[in-house]
């Protein structure tokens, strides 16, 4: 397939973040490489709501990058594997990827461990032998209000995204 009037990939632009130039490669890792248009465009709509940050692949991957800062970076993971959990379509599937999720995130000592109440908790292990595609639906809930209320706020203030919009801003 042909990449006419496609941007270029990330890697090979620069950007100013906290003061110093750094590859978006850096930053996004590659995976927004040639995408139709410049993943940053959104930037400035990232701050009218949780929602429109984490439905924009670049806004969940600069968000991502903030949390792993602040030693968080479960909470978006295991909100992002929810996300694709729900789509899954067989049985074999839901039982493999419930499993993953569950000793992944919400097992005691899971090694990304997310931070919910011992109820839910509870709940999911109790019915994990059995999985549907709504059985991580009040941990997901509890995780998307912790963002929201708490992390979302500071990642507005952050150098990231606020280096991010000043970049934007000066095109």
């Amino acid at each position: 397939m042909k990449a006419e009037g496609r941007m270029p990939c990330l890697s090979q632009q620069q950007h100013f973040i906290t003061g110093l130039v750094i590859d978006l490669d850096a930053l996004f890792k590659g995976r927004l490489c040639c995408f139709p248009k410049d993943p940053l465009d959104d930037v400035e709509t990232w701050s009218e709501s949780v929602d429109k940050l984490l439905g924009c692949k670049a806004g969940q991957i600069a968000f991502r990058e903030f949390l792993k800062s602040e030693y968080s970076e479960e909470n978006i993971l295991f909100w992002l594997a929810c996300e694709e959990y729900k789509t899954i379509k067989t049985v074999p599937e839901m039982i493999s990827s419930a499993n993953r999720i569950y000793s992944e995130f919400v097992q005691t000592e899971a090694p990304k461990q997310i931070n919910i109440d011992c109820t839910t908790r509870e709940n999911i292990t109790k019915n994990i032998s059995q999985p549907t595609l709504t059985s991580f639906d009040t941990a997901q809930k509890l995780i998307y209000s912790l963002m929201a209320r708490d992390c979302y706020p500071r990642f507005l203030k952050s150098d990231i995204y606020q280096g991010l919009l000043r970049r934007t801003e000066s095109r």
